[in-house]
């Protein structure tokens, strides 16, 4: 229910099922981490709990977006939603970006006295100079962007929540194990091509080209491809 999912769109009760059914759902070695990130602190609040009530593996917040939090602000609002899942592992989710703003390190820092189950991070800015602060002795720290993986990693960054691995993990694990220069251009090289389409709406095409049973319908305001997005994005599948 993160960037590449629709939470954000979905009413809570719709997403209390969502993380129900998929946490439910999960392979014994698979590891769910839930996004619980809202507009208000109590939304905030009641998923995070309810994700740590479900078994999930991890919970990740990104600070609320429209209205730019100040340092106080913004730690309440991460103290409050640790609270509710601990001792579930807590996951500050940082997109500045889609939030509006950067988390401050030193929110990070206060997070960490106030908080014992902050766990770690995800950081989906760019460039690399954006992520680079982020990469913080004794945090998990899972990068956004896939181009930028491999550099961070070689920093200390524990791997990528990759939105490409929605339709494509078999390439997203390859580059994270094995790391080589093919698998990194071939990265690039998809996310040059989904730039400028409907990412959602493409990912859901591909899944059902590689033959996932699904509807591709996004919710509005998202939208769906056209003919000429879908031939492009349909070319794409392995």
């Amino acid at each position: 229910m993160g960037t590449t999912g629709e939470g954000v769109l979905l009413s809570v009760e719709e997403r209390e099922r969502v993380t129900s059914l998929f946490v439910g759902a999960r392979p014994a070695a698979f590891r769910v981490i839930v996004h619980a990130g809202a507009q208000t602190t109590s939304e905030t609040v009641r998923l995070s709990a309810c994700a740590a009530a479900a078994g999930a593996d991890g919970v990740a917040v990104i600070g609320p977006p429209y209205f730019p939090l100040d340092e106080a602000s913004m730690l309440e609002h991460f103290v409050a939603a640790a609270r509710a899942c601990d001792p579930t592992p807590f996951y500050v989710y940082e997109f500045a970006a889609r939030s509006g703003y950067a988390v401050p390190i030193t929110v990070l820092e206060r997070l960490r006295e106030a908080a014992p189950n902050l766990h770690g991070l995800k950081v989906s800015d760019t460039p690399f100079d954006a992520v680079r602060p982020y990469l913080l002795d004794g945090l998990e720290v899972l990068v956004g962007s896939e181009p930028l993986a491999l550099q961070a990693m070689e920093l200390g960054a524990a791997g990528t929540v990759s939105g490409l691995a929605t339709a494509f993990p078999e390439l997203i694990a390859s580059l994270v194990r094995d790391r080589t220069a093919t698998v990194q251009e071939r990265v690039e090289g998809l996310r040059r091509e989904l730039r400028d389409v409907p990412f959602h709406a493409a990912m859901k095409a591909i899944l059902r080209a590689r033959g996932l049973s699904l509807n591709e319908d996004v919710r509005a305001p998202l939208r769906g491809l056209t003919d000429a997005e879908r031939a492009r994005v349909l070319a794409l599948v392995p």
